[in-house]
């Protein structure tokens, strides 16, 4: 499958990558028929996807049971009126209906948008408004389908719901109403069929300030997560890939679904509904013989707590880890413990793989890598300029010359938004780096995040690197909060290891250790302990919300 897209499919380094790497793109580009459907087609056995949850259900499908699932789904959505151009959310956390529900609607040539289920209400009143969603199917839980049903007086577009594997009075049972379709659908011609320039997903991604901007991708996008699978993650033919994403969030279309496929790998999913469990995750990564596998940070942070001696990564052969920052420290205790060497990425929901630490390379802890092929990237100073070696500054990307394979087209009905972050051919990603003589870059943090104490500019990111190097500290988040005479003062809200306990002692400590391993005016002068960091279902610290408080209390 790689063959058919790529112009060359093995690199002998980084340079021969970004150098002679190429993506063919046909015209009228379907994933679902022109990947799935036509490795379904030639290897109807080969498998697509493993998935179990936390209560001993398991279920294994192949590609040609996929092609059968999604075209009776698709048969199903055309039944209740949708068709191309729609727009239909699906909120499925983890539940394998997703890959029938998100192929079937690339066949109709619909917009799908993923959405988490911890929207309220009103999150799904702003989506269903801004984006004239018409459908919504989602997992039958109370929860969730009180929110949707609270939604849908403000929703004058919403035309159709469908629950998974449940009864409700005005709702469809969509494993039921499949079950009874055709599993023959023919692809779509003339108007009817998709071009590459149709919207193929829709994501609303929340920024620091404002409602949650739209991202549009296009049919292409598919293509541009090949260089995420093959040549960040490593994902292997034949192999079993594990990225840990909940549906809702455009992680899972780095890791569970385009470029696996592409690339001949099988996807893992692991479905846990109670709160992660580092055990649980660990022992079905043993169990079903995961050979790849991405996680944000969080997750190895728990990791390395656990006695990793105890399991059996034999069949594991590559880990990656985006999201967030990797801290160096947990870098070198996951290596320690498993002879594997992280591999850090970065990326946007706007994009796709635009820096990693490639196969070719070897990393630098902290480090996010260097360039991926197709992206022109610089880090431009506060008046444009390009920053020399070490000099902090925003990343951006250039597209003067050509546009790279899944970026997205931009904010989706907000030419305003578009413009403020892309002009003059250059998109900029509101992240803060540097870039060292080896080419390599380091992340310092959100342009918002940045602290200006004093005169100094601080970043995040340094000072939770030094205080996870304590044994006392077992997650921690850094923020500004305002002060009178510095102007910003830096705070750490820290989550403690086993046997430690908050105290005044503890404290002081603390802010030695980060003037020790950092540099003095670098030091939290506050320091709050709490059971637990604000995170998104993905895993990512929720700073803001960190921040939000702090003003509350003033």
């Amino acid at each position: 499958m790689l063959e058919k897209y790529l112009s060359k499919v093995n690199f002998n380094s980084y340079d021969d990558f970004v150098q002679n790497f190429k993506l063919n793109i046909p015209e009228n580009f379907n994933f679902a028929y022109d990947v799935a459907d036509e490795i379904a087609d030639k290897t109807p056995e080969k498998v697509a996807l493993v998935w179990c949850n936390d209560r001993g259900e398991e279920a294994t499908f192949t590609f040609g049971q996929l092609k059968e699932y999604s075209n009776k789904a698709a048969n199903f959505f055309k039944r209740v009126g949708i068709k191309k151009g729609d727009r239909v959310m699906l909120i499925l956390k983890r539940r394998y209906e997703f890959w029938f529900a998100i192929l079937a609607l690339h066949k109709i040539g619909a917009a799908c948008i993923p959405a988490t289920h911890l929207l309220t209400a009103k999150d799904i009143i702003y989506r269903n408004n801004a984006a004239d969603i018409k459908m919504i199917v989602c997992v039958g839980e109370d929860e969730v389908i009180k929110h949707v049903e609270e939604s849908l007086e403000q929703s004058p577009t919403v035309m159709a719901k469908a629950l998974i594997g449940r009864d409700k009075e005005g709702w469809y049972n969509f494993n039921k109403e499949i079950e009874n379709e055709s599993s023959h659908f023919e692809r779509p011609t003339g108007k009817d069929a998709t071009t590459n320039d149709d919207i193929m997903l829709l994501y609303f991604t929340s920024g620091t300030t404002g409602m949650p901007k739209m991202v549009a991708h296009d049919f292409t996008y598919p293509l541009g997560h090949i260089v995420t699978a093959k040549y960040w993650q490593n994902v292997i033919d034949g192999g079993l890939h594990l990225t840990v994403a909940d549906t809702g969030w455009a992680k899972a279309a780095w890791g569970k679904i385009y470029g696996q496929w592409i690339a001949g790998s099988a996807v893992f999913v692991y479905d846990y509904d109670n709160k992660f469990v580092p055990k649980d995750l660990l022992d079905v990564i043993c169990k079903y013989g995961v050979t790849t596998f991405c996680a944000p940070p969080t997750i190895y942070r728990f990791f390395i707590k656990e006695d990793l001696t105890k399991y059996d990564f034999s069949k594991l052969k590559y880990c990656t880890v985006a999201g967030e920052p990797l801290n160096p420290e947990v870098y070198n205790q996951f290596y320690k413990a498993t002879g594997i060497k992280l591999m850090e990425g970065y990326g946007q929901t706007e994009l796709t793989l635009t820096i990693g630490t490639f196969p070719w390379m070897e990393p630098k802890p902290g480090s996010m890598g260097k360039p991926s092929a197709g992206y022109v990237i610089d880090i431009l100073d506060e008046n444009g300029n390009p920053c020399e070696v070490g000099e902090e500054g925003q990343i951006v990307i250039r597209t003067d010359k050509s546009k790279p394979i899944g970026m997205f087209d931009g904010y989706y009905r907000d030419t305003e938004l578009t413009k403020k972050v892309w002009h003059d051919d250059i998109y900029y990603t509101g992240d803060m780096a540097w870039r060292d003589e080896d080419g390599y870059f380091w992340f310092v943090g959100r342009a918002d995040d940045v602290i200006k104490s004093s005169g100094y500019r601080i970043g995040p990111f340094e000072v939770e690197s030094a205080l996870l190097e304590h044994p006392a500290v077992l997650e921690c988040a850094i923020t500004a909060v305002p002060d009178p005479i510095r102007g910003q003062v830096v705070k750490a809200t820290v989550v403690l290891a086993k046997n430690y306990s908050p105290c005044d002692e503890l404290v002081k400590e603390l802010q030695e250790h980060v003037k020790k391993v950092t540099a003095p005016y670098k030091y939290p002068r506050i320091i709050e302990f709490v059971d637990e960091l604000p995170k998104t279902i993905s895993g990512k610290i929720r700073r803001v919300e960190i921040r939000n408080k702090d003003q509350a209390k003033k």
